[in-house]
């Protein structure tokens, strides 16, 4: 499995031949003025809520790669009136199975809505369990016991965790929310984008080590493989 980050919550994950990407916030941040979007892959399209700085690329690259969405249904809905032709506006609990593996919308304790102001659904997390590993994807949430819910679910050889604080859970959080996984592995999302969000690199990784768990932040472009 291919990993590469693309700046606050976006990710592309490569399993096999599928190309899955989350969260596509790459145009309007300016700590990714060095991506070309054209170049990104996304076979499935997976948007963990509606808010601008988790939706903002999807509709350009979605509809220029022919993408499959996969988000909550009112996500779906508003990009399907925006000339989105595949996808699956999915639920809490929901769950599909695609080449690459299966995918389950969990909770997340959070906002959603479009630029406009507009409700945006439920926001969610992503549990992605396939052949060559398993991992959940936060999206933006706060620590909620809920998590806990996810070890029954399939054991996770990582997770993507927010840790940015303010609008979500901070990195202290996030070593309890490695607890309630049962994760070890974990790798920072939702940080120094914005000011609020800022945090001390060298302080959150030895909290992390401390506890016996590993933080893995990328730059922005670094490609790691697990």
């Amino acid at each position: 499995m291919e990993i590469i980050y693309y700046g606050h919550a976006c990710f592309g994950v490569k399993i096999g031949s599928n190309n899955l990407l989350f969260d596509p916030f790459i145009t309007h941040n300016p700590l990714a003025a060095d991506i070309d979007i054209k170049k990104i892959k996304a076979d499935h399209l997976l948007i963990s809520h509606a808010h601008n700085d988790h939706i903002g690329d999807a509709l350009e690259i979605a509809k220029g790669q022919d993408s499959v969405l996969i988000s909550n249904g009112d996500v779906f809905d508003w990009l399907k009136e925006k000339g989105i032709a595949k996808g699956y506006g999915m639920n809490h609990g929901g769950k599909i199975r695609r080449d690459f593996g299966t995918v389950r919308l969990v909770n997340a304790v959070h906002s959603s809505s479009f630029s406009d102001g507009t409700y945006g659904g439920n926001p969610a997390g992503f549990v992605i369990e396939s052949a060559e590993g398993n991992f959940y994807f936060s999206g933006d949430t706060a620590l909620t016991m809920d998590m806990q819910l996810i070890p029954m679910l399939c054991k996770l050889d990582f997770a993507m965790l927010c840790i940015g604080g303010y609008f979500t859970m901070d990195w202290e959080d996030a070593i309890i929310a490695s607890d309630f996984i049962e994760c070890s592995k974990i790798i920072g999302m939702h940080y120094d984008s914005f000011p609020p969000i800022k945090i001390d690199s060298n302080a959150a990784v030895a909290a992390f080590k401390e506890k016996g768990k590993e933080l893995i932040l990328l730059k922005i472009g670094e490609t790691m493989t697990l």
